[in-house]
Order: C-alpha cells, then sequence, then structure tokens
C-alpha cells in the first residue's frame, strides 16, 4: 500500500494564495429583505433534505482545520434563523485547529441568543447594520426590526463579547449621509465600523455602478469631518482596509468593488447544502455533500478539497473591475434557476 499522503498546515492556490479562511453558511433563509440583496419578490430556497447536519457541518470544519483553516465564519442567510447554532458553535471550538469562530448576523434574533453563543464558545459578532434610522431600515429591508438589531447590539456586550463588530454597505441615494453617524455609534458601543462598498454579487438585482459609492469617496467625506486620517499597517489577509482617526478611532472599509483585493484572499465558503466555493463570484462550486453522505473517508475529502483549491485561479472582483461595462452579475432569472448563485444561499 501506499503511504498516505501528507499536506503542509498551510498548502496554496495558483497565485500562491493559502487556504486559511472558511465561511460556512448554516442556512440560506434569511429574515429581512434587503434591497441590495434579497430585492426580488419570491426566491427559490435549497430543499431541506440537502441542508447539511450538525455533525456534517463540523466534520467538514475538523476536514478543512487539517488544511490549514483556521478562521470559521457562521453565515447564511440570516445564521441565527437556525435555532441549533449555539449546539453547532459547540462542535467547531473543540477543534483547538480553530483559533477564530465568529457569526455574521443581521441582529434580529440577537438579543435572545447572544448568551448561548457566548457560553457555547462562540469567539466574536459582527452586525450588519446599514443605518440608525428605523424609517430607513424599514425601507432597506422590508421589516420594521431596527429596535431589535439595536438590543441584540446591546446584548452581545452584555454577554461579554470583545471585538464587535459592525458592517454597513454603503449606497449611494440610501445612506452614504450616514457614515458619520454610523462611525459614532460604533465609537460610543466600543464596536469596529466596517463600510462596504456596494457589490455586484449574488442576489444585487438592481445594483449599478452609480450607486456605488468609493472607498475614496467615503475617506473624502471622512476627511472633512476629522482631519487626517492615516491607514494602519497591517499584515492581516482581512477584507477591510483599516484606518485610523485622529483621536484613535479605528475603522475599516471593504473596497471589493473599486480595489479589488483577490491577490491576498484566503477565504472560501460552504454553502448549507455543503457546496463549496472558491470564490464569492464563482458560478459553480464542488459538491462536497454527495461524497460525504456516501461515506467517503476524509483522506478522500481532503483529496478533494485540496484538488480543487492547488487548481484556484480565481480573481472575480479583479475580473469584474476590469469590465468596460459592467452590468449585474447575474440576472433574476438566472438565480432562479439556481440558487446557489444568491448571496444569501453561499454567505458574504
Amino acid at each position: 500500500m501506499k503511504p498516505p499522503v501528507e499536506y503542509p498546515p498551510t498548502f496554496l492556490d495558483l497565485l500562491n494564495r493559502p487556504l486559511r479562511s472558511l465561511r460556512l453558511s448554516v442556512t440560506d433563509r434569511c429574515n429581512l429583505r434587503c434591497q441590495y440583496c434579497m430585492p426580488e419578490e419570491e426566491y427559490v430556497w435549497l430543499p431541506r433534505s440537502g441542508i447539511l447536519t450538525l455533525e456534517e457541518a463540523s466534520g467538514l470544519v475538523d476536514v478543512f482545520a487539517e488544511l490549514g483553516v483556521n478562521k470559521v465564519r457562521l453565515t447564511g442567510g440570516e445564521p441565527l434563523v437556525r435555532r441549533d447554532l449555539a449546539a453547532l458553535v459547540k462542535m467547531i471550538v473543540r477543534n483547538p485547529q480553530i483559533e477564530d469562530l465568529a457569526v455574521t448576523t443581521n441582529g434580529v434574533l440577537l438579543a435572545d441568543a447572544a448568551q448561548g453563543l457566548y457560553d457555547a464558545g462562540l469567539h466574536r459578532v459582527t452586525v450588519s447594520l446599514d443605518t440608525l434610522r428605523p424609517d430607513r431600515f424599514r425601507a432597506l429591508t422590508r421589516k420594521d426590526s431596527h429596535a431589535k438589531v439595536l438590543d441584540g447590539i446591546e446584548a452581545v456586550r452584555r454577554a461579554g463579547f470583545k471585538g464587535l463588530k459592525i458592517d454597513s454597505v454603503i449606497t449611494r441615494g440610501v445612506n452614504e449621509d450616514e457614515l458619520i453617524d454610523l462611525l459614532e455609534f460604533g465609537r460610543q458601543i466600543g464596536a469596529e465600523v466596517r463600510f462596504i462598498e456596494y457589490m455586484d454579487v449574488g442576489g444585487a438585482t438592481h445594483w449599478s455602478m452609480e450607486k456605488v459609492v468609493s472607498r475614496a469617496e467615503m475617506l473624502e467625506a471622512l476627511t472633512r469631518q476629522y482631519g487626517c486620517i492615516e491607514p494602519v499597517a497591517s499584515a492581516s489577509w482581512a477584507p477591510a482596509d483599516q484606518f485610523i482617526l485622529p483621536d484613535g478611532t479605528i475603522f475599516g472599509i471593504v473596497a471589493s468593488t473599486t480595489t479589488p483585493f483577490c491577490r491576498t484572499c484566503d477565504r472560501s465558503r460552504l454553502t448549507a447544502d455543503g457546496t463549496w466555493y472558491l470564490c464569492l463570484y464563482a458560478q459553480r462550486g464542488i459538491d462536497l455533500r454527495t461524497p460525504l453522505r456516501a461515506g467517503a473517508s476524509k483522506a478522500a475529502l481532503i483529496s478533494l478539497i485540496v484538488s480543487g483549491w492547488t487548481r484556484r485561479s480565481d480573481r472575480g472582483a479583479e475580473e469584474r473591475h476590469e469590465l468596460r461595462t459592467r452590468d449585474v452579475l447575474v440576472s433574476a432569472e438566472a438565480l432562479r434557476q439556481d440558487p446557489h448563485l444568491e448571496m444569501h444561499t453561499r454567505g458574504g
């Protein structure tokens, strides 16, 4: 018999990018209907029979961890819609290779879930919040849940979490006038605010370049208010560029649309039904659920993942940036044909 193949803790794709960070979607369902993510009236959902069990999801995380993944972010849809999320957290944190386990949530259900997630061992929380105005929140999400999100943020603080982040997608004509308000809110609650350029991915079927507020525009507006803003030097592979205000306040900007960072992207995404995507813009994924449920060995799964990553050359955001004419990535009709292309299916 041949000896088992040994892989280094970190192996590289064709652009010398390591596989370190995994976005694990636990559900494709969401309790909001944000205009930049889910603007259509009807959606096609993943069959419930195909959704990974807790044991399957945790088992796949363990496989990825053997190959160098040390950061896992639980996403959705809205991950807190999955009521057994704390149980999954307990399973994942047992693996000593996972150094950072976080969740990104819209915060609507967070007030009731925060303490349980903290007790289960979750490390960090990121809350998506695009506005501090209840009426604007209602228009953006088609739900009247703004107060619940604020309650959830307060619950995170009470539970004892450190490193709270607030993610805000900035869209022209919608909320670009709240940059300072959101930054001040983050300062008030001790959270790092990360402004995100409006991206043309998945269900952003109403996207246009005219609606994008660029990183340069954001920095210009903030500089007028605060004075000199300096970049924070960092060796991190995180998607946000960090900046510091004169008083020491740190914030981030994710500029995927106008300043792609594909060359330093160490992230991949696993959908709730076990399809592995190597890029947020990828149109096709690799099915891990079928071999898993067919009884594939850990070695076989490792081989499948290694084969996928070492052939990876994806740089979706850069390729979109290079287009002369840039329209929506996927039409609403195409999304109905394949729900895996939805942003709320593969996570952010």
